[in-house]
């Protein structure tokens, strides 16, 4: 039978492999209780060296908070604008888009300033990008109006909803704070996540621009299940774990390298 700290090693050795791991699977892998494993999380909790979580442990607390969009703009820059350089190639030249919010979002709007347009058609509730766009040729920016939330420069509410019933679009491009194989897309605050939905109910096809520390992260407001996306462009360190499940729920996975 395996000691206290080989135990110990064993779980750890598996959250760095696997990105989580359920107490079950452990007790049978190594022939004993359930409630031996219990204690072992209890004590590697403790010592922070991962969170438990209904029956299963993660490597950190994948509850994340609403950060402010400056503060989002320097965390991963560089997967952040790998990801916005591939995702610009999902647009037509000649497409009518909604583009939502969020530091990827921003890195993404940057990519489409830089490039020339036939006639591209853009509604979206993110100031800073309706600024960013306002002057270049041949993009046609809608902006939806509505209550400021100061942390991500983005417009909320009941105005902001009633102004995409109008909108038929043919893609959502939008930025999430958690991908999470238990409890789906979702962001930091229940008014985005209803907006977001919105938003998905205009467009004919849902694409999430999202770097891989998204993946096993959980915002407070549900946006939907992993089965209401049809793309993902992450970076290249998202695990073979997640990648086997978005495909499982028919997501098209496109991962920059």
């Amino acid at each position: 039978m395996l000691s206290i700290a080989e135990r110990h090693k064993y779980i750890l050795d598996s959250l760095n492999a696997h990105g989580f791991v359920r107490i079950t699977d452990i007790a049978n892998e190594l022939g004993v209780t359930k409630v031996t494993i219990r204690k072992d999380v209890k004590i590697l909790e403790s010592k922070g060296l991962l969170y438990k979580v209904h029956g299963s442990a993660r490597p950190a607390n994948p509850h994340v908070a609403d950060l402010d969009v400056h503060v989002k703009d320097n965390i991963n820059r560089d997967a952040k604008q790998a990801i916005a350089r591939r995702a610009v190639e999902l647009l037509d030249d000649s497409d009518s888009v909604i583009v939502a919010s969020g530091s990827t979002i921003y890195a993404f709007a940057e990519e489409i300033r830089m490039r020339p347009w036939h006639h591209l058609n853009i509604v979206t509730p993110f100031l800073r990008l309706g600024v960013l766009l306002n002057d270049v040729e041949n993009v046609n920016v809608v902006q939806l109006g509505g209550t400021v939330h100061k942390k991500s420069l983005s417009v909320l509410g009941s105005e902001t909803t009633r102004g995409l019933e109008d909108c038929i679009c043919s893609k959502l491009f939008f930025g999430v704070d958690g991908i999470d194989l238990e409890h789906g897309i979702t962001t930091s605050t229940i008014e985005e996540a209803q907006l977001t939905r919105r938003m998905m109910a205009s467009a004919s096809k849902t694409i999430v621009l999202a770097d891989s520390t998204k993946f096993g992260q959980r915002g407070f407001g549900r946006i939907g299940s992993l089965e209401d996306v049809d793309v993902i462009v992450t970076d290249g360190e998202v695990s073979e774990q997640m990648a086997a499940a978005l495909e499982e729920a028919g997501v098209d996975l496109i991962v920059v390298k």
